[in-house]
């Protein structure tokens, strides 16, 4: 069956440009092995987020009496519930996705595992596809970490633990990062003990330390215990649960917990796709590789999303598609390299950040000034009882342009697009610092923030 385009993966980036394409004129095979709607619909953002929900409200109630808010006998989690509104959620945005393709004209969807057979052939179940342009959209999955023990216990994944129904008595968590942590306080505050080890001297390091050290002070707050300095993990079978042996410069040398759940890391789905068919080039990792417009090495080949290992995030994955239908269809060249890094943290409370770490700035040695403010200044903060965290904004001395700026608080993942928008303007600090913000917001207090800056 001849196509004038194929798309490999019905996740972020492959269902809004087959519309793109289709409204062309042109006819598109979008194949799909399994769910429609990609990691961020069905084991990534939508229901992760919706169980963050879940534990917030438990949260929140469990604190009524800081409110004069009393809530009668002691908060429980009934976890069957709290799955059935994740899959209802989750559920009904699948459906969307796949039903948008299935009604899309000039758009043939096929359910089935795809592997090249040549740059312009597609064997997808008994059919034969060709096409002139390819899309590979097929994301990522866990890493499984070649780590002692972790063949020979039971252990979960960042999608596996979407289906427990029941409350971990103990979830011991292996990975400081993204996914160990939005679980990690999930879960403890559904009520499980929680432990979370990491291997590196603390959490998430790709951040500044002044982040790494607010984000373990709020999680220890909460409960949440933690082994860092973690250089020898491996795991065994016990009568009481999993052992999980850490290497650490203080506690226990072995962590005894009912559930395990691995969070070290992320990997592409390229391995079945027979890309050597193809001669698509990928890297010692398995991402595919892709030049500023998200090219392959093979003519007529792209990747977009996360099996391109440019970005690893939903926001970047539809940013791929924007840049591929951009420069095929609108005659507008636009780049990778034309977006700022930009992303959020979902614990409580979340982390928005955008541009250069203050480690980053530091590095290059240029110029620049900073300003921090703790959020115990900011008024909403305190209204809601939230004021954990602080704001951080780095400016080139110079050009007056914003470099970067991390929001650990309250509304920081919202607040923080105040100062990315600015920053794609190209405009100087001072225009963001002379706006009248609305009162009582988190943004109100950015301007104020800018008048206090000094240098690094």
């Amino acid at each position: 069956m001849n196509f004038d385009a194929i798309i490999l993966g019905a996740g972020q980036a492959g269902p809004p440009l087959a519309g793109r394409l289709t409204q062309a004129g042109q006819r598109v095979a979008m194949v799909e092995r399994k769910l429609f709607g990609g990691t961020c619909v069905n084991t990534g953002c939508i229901p992760t987020k919706t169980m963050v929900a879940s534990a917030y409200a438990a949260h929140l109630a469990r604190r009524g009496g800081d409110f004069g808010v009393q809530v009668p006998g002691p908060v429980t989690v009934d976890m069957k519930a709290v799955k059935a509104r994740k899959d209802a959620v989750l559920g009904k945005s699948r459906t969307g996705v796949e039903s948008w393709l299935r009604g899309m004209e000039n758009c043939t969807v096929f359910h089935e595992q795809a592997r090249f057979l040549s740059a312009h052939e597609v064997q997808v179940g008994e059919e034969i596809l060709t096409a002139e342009k390819i899309f590979i959209n097929v994301g990522g999955r866990a890493l499984i970490p070649d780590m002692p023990g972790a063949k020979d216990v039971p252990f979960l994944t960042n999608s596996t633990l979407l289906d427990l129904d029941v409350l971990p008595e103990h979830l011991i968590v292996v990975g400081g990062s993204y996914i160990g942590l939005e679980f990690g306080q999930m879960f403890r505050r559904f009520g499980s003990k929680v432990t979370i080890i990491e291997k590196g001297p603390r959490l998430v390091a790709y951040e500044d330390e002044d982040v790494s050290q607010t984000i373990l002070e709020i999680l220890e707050g909460e409960g949440i215990d933690f082994r860092l300095h973690a250089e020898c993990i491996g795991f065994e079978k016990r009568e009481d649960g999993i052992g999980a042996h850490v290497n650490c410069t203080a506690g226990e040398p072995q962590v005894v917990g009912s559930h395990l759940l691995l969070a070290v890391g992320r990997r592409p789905n390229t391995d079945d796709l027979g890309l050597d068919k193809a001669g698509v080039a990928i890297d010692a990792r398995g991402y595919i590789q892709v030049d500023d417009q998200l090219r392959t090495n093979v003519p007529g080949i792209w990747a977009m999303g996360d099996c391109n290992g440019r970005g690893a995030f939903t926001h970047t994955s539809y940013n791929d598609f924007e840049i591929v239908a951009a420069n095929l269809l609108d005659n507008d060249p636009r780049r990778v390299s034309d977006r700022i890094t930009a992303y959020n943290l979902y614990i409580d409370p979340p982390l928005g950040h955008v541009g250069m770490t203050e480690a980053e700035v530091r590095k290059s040695g240029r110029p620049a000034l900073m300003a921090t403010r703790p959020m115990t200044k900011v008024g909403r903060a305190v209204e809601k009882g939230e004021s954990q965290g602080f704001m951080k904004i780095l400016v080139d001395a110079e050009s007056k342009k914003i470099l970067g700026a991390s929001i650990l608080g309250t509304g920081g993942d919202e607040a923080i697009h105040c100062i990315l928008d600015v920053m794609y303007a190209g405009a100087p600090y001072t225009v963001l610092q002379r706006a009248m913000h609305i009162h009582p917001t988190v943004c109100e207090l950015i301007p104020t923030m800018l008048g206090d800056l000094k240098p690094l």
